[in-house]
């Protein structure tokens, strides 16, 4: 399924007009978190980028006992993504596969799989040698399949109620029909995809 994912999310960013917004968030911007959507057949895959600080409040590496349940508790949640990303019923849309994980947090990766919705659970891997260290960021991985993928024509965004630090999601999609780039703010807490369609 990660494959499928990385194939057409690499699509989004090999598109010439995400030439220039897709890398922006190489700036780790707080407050502001990356959503890539790629609609492929009756498949949706989802690739999520947040910074520490949007989702547990600090990035720092984790050294209290509070540090790493806050980080334990926010990859269980962000490996519920119906919970986060709220799908039109009629599209008919079932997680086939959830990942989350801390990278860069030193000596704390933490990674959460959901697959087949399994009870959670959180296990500990080793450190991400390339984690650039004191900007530690939530990457999380979703794969649904749809019966009716065209009617995701909106989604709402309960992520911000989850994680009160986030601000704003800068989201990429991408479809058969092309692609396009919005800005989901806090405030305004759903997209509009029926152009996609």
């Amino acid at each position: 399924m990660k494959i499928l994912s990385l194939l057409t999310l690499t699509a989004v960013i090999a598109t010439p007009s995400f030439a220039q917004d897709a890398r922006q968030a190489e700036s780790h911007e707080h407050g502001v978190g990356e959503l890539d959507i790629a609609f492929e057949g009756t498949t949706i895959a989802m690739e999520l980028h947040s910074p520490g600080a949007d989702i547990v409040g600090f990035e720092y590496a984790a050294s209290s006992e509070e540090d790493h349940d806050a980080i334990d508790a926010a990859v269980v949640v962000l490996s519920k993504p119906l919970d986060l990303f709220g799908l039109p019923d009629v599209a008919g849309c079932k997680v086939i596969s959830a990942s989350a994980e801390l990278k860069g947090d030193e000596g704390h990766d933490d990674e959460h799989h959901d697959d087949d919705k399994e009870e959670d659970h959180a296990d500990h891997s080793d450190h991400d040698e390339d984690a650039e260290e004191g900007h530690a960021e939530f990457h999380a991985e979703y794969v649904f399949e749809c019966s009716n993928p065209s009617a995701v024509t909106e989604i709402q965004f309960p992520y911000f109620e989850a994680f009160p630090n986030a601000k704003e999601l800068e989201l990429q999609v991408v479809s058969e029909k092309g692609a396009s780039a919005f800005e989901i703010e806090r405030d305004e807490p759903s997209v509009n995809l029926s152009e996609l369609f």
